[in-house]
């Protein structure tokens, strides 16, 4: 291309601002590297003839084998297909490829290094941020590349006002036609601003151009800028401008002209629909491996965005599997609360002689218990029920839980599990109490410190519920031989001491801690007792009887464990078979109820008087712990056995008459 190489677009025309040196009619010409590589600014009115302008220059550089990319916001540049091979990119189906952002860089290469004219129609986009990301994408390669390549490259701009307003709100995209306008002729990359508003375009822009070109405006904004650049004579003289008819004002010649430009050759996509039948001209198609390299990239496109696709149905997959999981998770939590609910719920049950309801009544059942009274209702009460009752006593643990185990100090005297008999005297009591929580004799000579009193912990609401769920546990296998073993493997866990006053228990039936820890061999001290006694407790093989008095509570655990579904000789069965783990051979084939005398040839005082440690096959061994343990009742209580219950004394009694 040869530096003094031109274009012929318009001619001479009369009129104000006409060339004084030239004759009406005579050719104007355009420096070809000054277009290609400047920056200029064509203006006017919609129907003035700007696009036309446009066009004629656009024509031009192709006759001459110069390239060029057209931005078309309107979609009226297509005809020049009619003349030329140029590539048409946009969105419609008109286009000859559907181009996205993704496509920038191929569109640049394309215009740059393969010298292929593009029309990038933007008209068609319904989303104008695509539109916009599209063109800045393609401004940028195209600077990009031309700082490499040093090729002198013509941008045109269609309506450049809505990208570089004068009023601000420039975005990413005006910014780098700015920055092209700026800095482009360096690198041989030439811009054309298009507009029919030049109020509305940024005068940064304008005031740099190398040439521009004012169709006629008519409204005042737009004739004041002519009024400022060109001069006043101007800024009148614009408003009466022919169709086509501008003025001219290049900086290489430092002229303003009145022309009148030449009508474009191809087809006017972008005139003015008439009352003419319209008809589109056949239009030239570029080649198809062109469009191929582009539609690789489309389909590379949709590829990716059905992978993104699948993978985005993958995630929905596996988004509706977490909420799947999160509602298992709910449920889950929710059957853990009620399993926390079921286990206060045995809490309630196996807690509530203890604090202060009934004792075993004669029909089998719990005073306040439908059980005594029809016999044929379990002791456990519906589930809701039970929760209520859990729920209704404050959701804390009984006393002996909230003060360690010390049963004085409980604040509700109805529920205090571990208090003396309640005809005991009160001062007597709160210091035997006491007492029980810091010292114990040994229960063979009442005056050596227990070993096992402070080693016994307080029974607490976990600690019942454990034990009823392990017990449900157990009958759950579904045999009796599960019964026998739970209730057994309980039993066997207990103090020698604990063992003794449980059989007591099954002895009497009903009777108090005092009266069992003297029988078991141990002392009158009620601190004492009630520590040996809290074991048997804790594992539910006694029940509270009120007022002070507990209750053998085996057969009781037997029926509730088969729901009452067990004749009474199948019950007494299973009762032999658990109390082989703490009966003597020689007291079982006797009932519960008999007389100690005739247990074993009338040796009680060997067998359920005597110490589990202690021999009790010979009459010299029974002395013996006889004689201990009445000497620890004298140090103890005194002579006077007035602080023992009416059971205590009771035994007290037939002991010595044993002896004697």
């Amino acid at each position: 291309m040869s530096e003094e190489e031109t274009i012929h677009v318009a001619d001479v025309s009369e009129g104000i601002g006409g060339d004084a040196t030239a004759e009406p009619g005579s050719p104007v010409e355009l420096p070809v590297v000054d277009v290609l590589t400047g920056r200029s600014f064509i203006t006017g009115k919609s129907g003035s003839g700007k696009s036309n302008t446009a066009s004629v220059v656009i024509e031009n550089l192709l006759d001459n084998g110069f390239p060029v990319l057209i931005v078309d916001t309107d979609g009226e540049y297509y005809g020049l297909k009619e003349e030329y091979e140029i590539l048409h990119a946009g969105a419609d189906d008109e286009c000859d490829i559907v181009v996205s952002p993704e496509h920038a860089e191929k569109i640049a290469t394309l215009a740059l290094e393969q010298n292929v004219p593009i029309i990038l129609d933007v008209s068609g986009y319904l989303e104008e941020d695509t539109a916009n990301e599209l063109l800045l994408e393609v401004v940028k390669q195209l600077f990009a590349k031309e700082k490499r390549l040093k090729k002198p490259f013509l941008l045109v701009v269609e309506e450049c006002h809505e990208y570089i307003p004068e009023g601000g709100g420039m975005d990413e995209t005006g910014k780098m036609l700015i920055k092209v306008g700026k800095r482009g002729r360096k690198h041989g990359l030439g811009i054309v601003g298009i507009s029919q508003r030049p109020a509305d375009v940024k005068k940064d822009f304008i005031t740099q151009c190398d040439w521009l070109c004012w169709h006629r405006l008519t409204w005042d904004n737009d004739t004041k800028v002519v009024g400022r650049i060109l001069g006043s004579k101007y800024a009148s003289a614009v408003e009466d401008l022919g169709d086509g008819e501008a003025f001219l004002m290049t900086d290489w010649d430092e002229s303003i002209r009145r022309i009148q430009f030449h009508r474009k050759e191809t087809f006017d996509a972008g005139a003015t629909p008439g009352l003419d039948d319209f008809e589109r001209p056949e239009l030239k198609s570029v080649s198809s491996d062109l469009v191929g390299e582009l539609q690789s990239i489309s389909d590379e496109k949709e590829r990716r965005e059905s992978e993104i696709a699948d993978l985005r149905q993958e995630l929905d997959k596996k988004d509706r599997r977490i909420q799947e999981l999160e509602r298992e998770l709910e449920e889950a939590r929710d059957l853990s609360n009620m399993a926390d609910q079921f286990a206060q719920a045995l809490l309630g049950k196996a807690e509530a002689p203890y604090r202060g309801g009934g004792g075993t009544a004669p029909g089998g059942g719990y005073p306040g218990s439908d059980e005594g009274e029809d016999g044929g209702q379990s002791v456990l009460k519906s589930y809701d029920e039970a929760v209520a009752a859990t729920e209704g006593d404050g959701g804390t643990a009984d006393g002996e839980a909230a003060d360690g185990g010390n049963p004085a100090a409980d604040g509700n005297p109805a529920a205090d599990l571990d208090a003396a008999d309640a005809e005991s005297d009160a001062a007597t009591g709160t210091a035997e109490d006491t007492r029980a929580d810091t010292s114990d004799v040994d229960s063979g000579t009442g005056d050596a410190p227990a070993a096992d009193v402070d080693d016994v912990d307080p029974v607490t609401r976990a600690d019942v519920a454990e034990s009823a769920l392990r017990f449900d546990d157990a009958v759950e296998l579904g045999t009796r031989e599960a019964v026998i073993e739970e209730l057994r493997s309980r039993i066997e866990t207990l103090p020698d001491l604990s063992q003794g006053m449980l059989r007591h228990y099954r002895r009497e039936g009903v009777s108090d801690p005092v009266a069992a820890h003297i029988d078991a061999g141990g002392d009158g001290d009620s601190g004492h007792a009630y520590s040996r006694h809290r074991p048997i407790r804790r594992a539910g093989l006694i029940r509270h009887a009120g007022r002070g008095h507990y209750a053998y509570a085996v057969p009781d655990l037997i029926r509730e464990a088969y729901a009452d579904r067990l004749d009474e000789e199948s019950v007494r069965e299973v009762v032999r078979a658990v109390e082989t783990a703490f009966v003597p051979p020689a007291e079982r084939s006797y009932p519960p109820d008999a007389d100690p005398e005739d247990v074993a040839g009338g040796g009680s005082a060997g067998i359920e008087l005597g110490d589990a440690d202690t021999p009790t096959d010979g009459d010299e061994a029974e002395r013996d712990d006889s004689e201990d343990r009445e000497e620890a009742d004298t140090e103890e209580t005194g002579d006077d056995a007035g602080g023992l219950s009416d059971a205590a004394r009771r035994l007290a009694d037939r002991g010595r008459t044993a002896e004697e």
